[in-house]
Formats: structure tokens, C-alpha cells, sequence
């Protein structure tokens, strides 16, 4: 072969070769870091701290990947901007968005799960529920939105009525002001409220516990994606995962940081407030992540929940619930050493 023609074919090799392997976003020494955006679903806090964890330690560049947060917040739709193409994963809220997606052929595709229990909880004053089947005795403040859900699953399945059900405004005044009432709230959110705005400790019941048994706080992503860059997903998910285990095991105080300088009214109080709680309760690690790892999605929990569902009248039994979700990303134990 001519000299030169050898001597351009290597060029051209090595320039294909160094091109496909930036753009995989693959890790070796001096490589390119592929830019890739996640929109959370509410203003920064600690039910978040996992992911601003990754950010800070420099997990995700590990792997290749440049992460930007992008807060969400009361009048903003990540969603909706990764359905346009303008960010690449968003958190969801629970399994009910993702089989609306599936519901509608919307190729939004949950890839891991970081919470395995839903942080919903039900309020009461002590003395007055000191169980679950206790707050069947109780006048309940549920929003119009849990009502739709949550609240047909306690109907369906625990005997609660629709009679019992008062709407809730996101104002607790009500609540402190008659202990004959309970009240929906969110773990680290409501509870913490009560304390420090009604000087008690109220009775609080987890939702999950009673059998609830959605994921929450899962990592979505466009079909596309998981068939044209599915090492990038996988950089994100494992990357998450170690996040999550050095958030709670580990220092927290750069990830907290962060998530203090993008929501200066989170403080330092509110934040430990929220650690302990989804420690406490196993929010993130609890079931079957204890062995499998932080994240994991499986068939049983998913079909378990979509059987509920449609039983309780919230979801159509004929949703293609399996194009909601792939388990292939999780489950690999993939940062379980990190737990201490």
C-alpha cells in the first residue's frame, strides 16, 4: 500500500474512532464529556439531594457525563420541555404518570425508581388515630388530586369513603385547629410544618406501608434515547445510584450546598429534617434495593401496583403498562458498597 494512502487511512481511523467514542460519552483520559440536562419536578430540596450529590463529587464525570439540574417548580413543566428535546431526563412523580404516558403511546420510559416507597402521608393528632384503620374514624383533608388517586385506592381497598373527605387547600389551619381531622402531606414536608407551626408531634402514616405500592421519584427518558445513546442512560442511572448511597451514607454538605444555592429558603434544618425522615422509613433503600441496589425497578412491584390500580377504578385495565418502564438499567447492585 502507498506510504501516504496508509498514513491517511490511520488518520481517518483514528479520528472515527475518537468521534464515536465522545460522542458515547464514554470515560477514558481526556475525554469528552457529553452535556446531557435533568429537569427535576419540584424547587430544589433533599428528596433531590442524591442527584446534586453526583454533580458535586463528580460521580457522573466518572462515567463522561456533564449533568445540569434544572429545578422545577410551580410554573414550570419539565416534562413537557423533555418531550420537546430540550432536556434529556426528567424525575416523575410516581407509576400513575408513567402509565398515563403508556396510556397515550407517549414514549416517555421510567428507567430507575430512586424512591421505593411514595412519600405520601396521612396526618393525625395523637390520641385521636394511633393506626391506619383508626383514621377511618376521622374527617380526612385530601387534595383533589389525591382524591383522583390515592384516595380511590384507600376506598377501594381499606374501606375509607368519599363521605369522610374534606378538600385540602395546602393550608394546614384547619388541621391544627380541630383534632378531629387528619391530613394529607408529604413525609418531610407537612409533618415538619405541624411540628414547628402547631408545637406537637403529630401521628404520621405512610401511605406505602398500608400497601400503596407505587415508585416514586423515578428517572424518565425518551424511548429514543434508550435505543440510540443507551450507554449515556446507563451513565446517568448508575451515577444517580452512587449518588443516592453517598447522600445518605456518606458527607452530604456539597450537595447540600448545592441544593442551597438553587434554593436559598431550603434551610440546613429542613434539610437534615428530610435525611433522617426518608432514612428512617426507607424511601430509597428499603426492599428490594437492599439487594439489589438503590434504583431498582421490578416486574412484580410495577404489575402489583397496576392491578391495584384498575381495581381501585383509577387506571384502565387495557394500558400497555410494560412500554412504561425498562428494568434493564437497574438492579446491578451498582453502588451498594458505598452503603455503610
Amino acid at each position: 500500500m502507498n506510504q501516504n494512502l496508509e498514513t491517511t487511512m490511520s488518520k481517518m481511523s483514528l479520528a472515527c474512532a475518537t468521534a464515536f467514542l465522545a460522542s458515547s460519552g464514554a470515560a477514558f483520559s481526556g475525554s469528552h464529556l457529553t452535556e446531557v440536562s435533568f429537569g427535576t419536578n419540584w424547587v430544589a430540596q433533599a428528596e433531590h439531594g442524591g442527584f446534586y450529590q453526583a454533580v458535586a463529587d463528580g460521580t457522573y464525570e466518572e462515567c463522561g457525563l456533564k449533568v445540569t439540574i434544572v429545578p422545577g417548580g410551580p410554573q414550570i413543566n419539565n416534562r413537557a420541555l423533555m418531550l420537546a428535546g430540550r432536556i434529556d431526563f426528567h424525575m416523575g412523580g410516581d407509576l400513575l404518570q408513567a402509565f398515563a404516558a403508556a396510556k397515550e403511546n407517549v414514549p416517555v420510559v421510567a428507567v430507575a425508581a430512586i424512591f421505593q416507597k411514595h412519600p405520601q402521608v396521612i396526618l393525625a393528632h395523637p390520641g385521636e388515630a394511633e393506626s391506619w384503620d383508626e383514621l377511618k374514624n376521622l374527617t380526612l383533608l385530601i387534595g383533589d388530586n389525591g382524591f383522583q388517586s390515592y384516595y380511590q385506592w384507600m376506598m377501594a381497598a381499606h374501606g375509607f369513603t368519599a363521605e369522610q373527605r374534606e378538600p385540602y387547600t395546602f393550608n394546614p389551619a384547619p388541621f391544627l385547629a380541630d383534632n378531629r381531622k387528619g391530613m394529607q402531606g408529604y413525609l418531610s414536608s407537612e409533618p415538619y410544618l405541624v411540628e414547628r407551626t402547631g408545637g406537637f408531634t403529630p401521628n404520621v402514616f405512610l401511605i406505602a406501608d398500608a400497601g400503596y405500592s407505587t415508585y416514586a421519584t423515578t428517572i424518565e427518558t425518551m424511548a429514543d434515547d434508550i435505543a440510540e445513546r443507551p450507554e449515556v442512560v446507563q451513565c446517568f442511572v448508575d451515577g444517580s445510584i452512587k449518588g443516592w448511597y453517598a447522600y445518605l451514607y456518606g458527607d452530604a454538605s456539597a450537595a447540600n450546598a448545592l441544593i442551597q444555592e438553587a434554593n436559598p429558603e431550603m434551610s440546613s434544618d429542613k434539610i437534615a429534617y428530610a435525611i433522617a425522615k426518608m432514612k428512617e422509613h426507607g424511601i430509597v433503600d428499603s426492599g428490594d434495593s437492599e439487594t439489589m441496589g438503590i434504583g431498582v425497578i421490578t416486574d412484580a412491584k410495577v404489575e402489583d401496583f397496576f392491578n391495584k390500580m384498575v381495581t381501585a377504578g383509577v387506571i384502565e385495565g387495557d394500558v400497555n403498562w410494560s412500554a412504561a418502564y425498562d428494568t434493564s438499567f437497574t438492579g446491578k447492585g451498582v453502588g451498594i458498597d458505598l452503603k455503610k
